[in-house]
């Protein structure tokens, strides 16, 4: 692709268009950080304002029986199921994903009674092994977090794993794994299956169903576009919800919540998940992004983020070779999420700089650039000029200016 005008055409002809409207971007910034919080849809202030001024202000706590508050918890959940291949009943929106890791951790290993043992990836999201780490420990019982490459998870599954916790979408290099394959090698061995969605709901195919996945969380404010801080969801597969116990017991996971029984009897399947009051505001605001994602069919979501990925590594070796940068990210479209990751030792400035000139990446420990290719709201020419300034940055040297040298607290 020599030209710019080569991406306009792509943009032109891109069925996922007018979808880029629908969210509030600000205008001279080239957004490439949806995989970590992902744009204000247009909607949301107008929604919010509703509960706030109406549901809440007139409406009071009877909006908990007449705007059905009570209810968004499964109901945003049975939305977010069709995005995950998920059947009915079987997803919740609760909590946060480190609360949700916790309490699917702790019901599969009472699921394994017999065994000891958590295998994960190495290079898994830092406060998904913390949680299983701190969760081993608690219980007491000789149970043991196992962190192994990625290429050898086959191979270290046995008859002492009760849990095979796995990130599907590698939160730095962008790196996916084979989600039945692994599935079905964990099985093999008798073990559970925990899959953490937070990089994969809503930009990339997930069929949790056609897999057989057993457990799975997700978060909100990526992909989803449900804002900071927004509430996560958790699946549990049908199969499972019998005899099902979560390790946090509370009153909204009762089977009758309000009649405030001394001893807690579970509610039937995934509603047991429930512990606290919902955040209604968060799942509004949730809600409206989940909407506008399954208005864009997820065959097209993902190409044009094969596409996206292709245009950014294409143009990266051309414009920026000779600077150091090298790909992370699986060149092949099938093994990688809706991002793409290159190792620099100069990554915080580098970034910091671009930030300044208008192109928001991020940076992940200790030394890799990740750019998020959000395919709702990405145009083709955004790629185009988003490595034109990189490459400004790069021939210039402008990032070994002192004032892009410190590290942010949140990068």
């Amino acid at each position: 692709m020599p030209h710019r005008a080569e991406a306009e055409a792509l943009d032109r002809a891109d069925p996922l268009a007018g979808l880029r409207d629908r969210f509030a971007l600000p205008p001279g910034v080239i957004y490439l950080d949806g995989n970590s919080l992902g744009p204000l849809p247009r909607a949301t202030p107008a929604r919010l304002a509703e509960v706030i001024g109406r549901e809440w202000g007139e409406g009071l706590i009877r909006s908990w029986n007449d705007a059905g508050w009570m209810d968004l918890p499964a109901r945003v959940g049975e939305r977010i199921a069709k995005l995950i291949g998920a059947p009915q009943d079987s997803v919740l929106v609760a909590d946060s994903t480190s609360l949700n890791v916790f309490k699917l951790l702790g019901a599969a290993l009472a699921l394994r009674p017999g065994r000891r043992e958590i295998v994960t990836e190495a290079d898994n999201f830092p406060t998904d092994v913390y949680v299983a780490a701190g969760l081993a420990d608690l219980l007491g019982q000789g149970h043991r977090l196992r962190r192994v490459a990625a290429e050898d998870l086959p191979a270290s599954l046995g008859p002492q794993t009760a849990v095979l916790m796995l990130t599907h979408v590698n939160y730095r290099t962008g790196a996916m794994h084979d989600m039945a394959a692994l599935t079905r090698a964990a099985h093999a061995a008798g073990a559970l299956v925990v899959w953490d969605l937070a990089h994969s709901a809503g930009a990339v195919p997930v069929d949790l169903t056609a897999a057989e996945a057993d457990m799975a969380v997700g978060c909100g404010y990526k992909f989803l576009n449900g804002g900071p801080g927004a509430p996560a969801f958790l699946y549990v597969a049908p199969h499972l919800h019998d005899g099902l116990r979560f390790p946090i017991q509370g009153w909204l996971g009762h089977a009758e919540p309000f009649a405030f029984a001394p001893d807690f009897r579970p509610a039937a399947g995934i509603a047991a998940g429930l512990v606290g009051t919902p955040p209604v505001l968060g799942l509004a605001a949730l809600q409206i992004g989940v909407e506008l994602a399954l208005e864009a069919p997820m065959p097209t979501v993902r190409e044009k983020s094969r596409q996206l990925g292709d245009l950014f590594a294409t143009l990266v070796a051309r414009e920026c070779a000779g600077h150091g940068l090298r790909l992370l990210t699986p060149e092949a479209p099938a093994r990688r999420g809706s991002q793409i990751s290159y190792a620099h030792p100069g990554a915080y400035p580098i970034m910091r700089a671009l930030i300044a000139r208008g192109v928001i990446g991020d940076v992940r420990a200790p030394d890799i650039l990740r750019f998020g290719l959000t395919p709702l709201t990405l145009r083709f020419a955004d790629v185009w000029d988003a490595v034109a300034v990189l490459r400004e940055v790069l021939d210039s040297g402008v990032w070994h200016a002192p004032e892009f040298q410190t590290r942010p607290k949140v990068t």
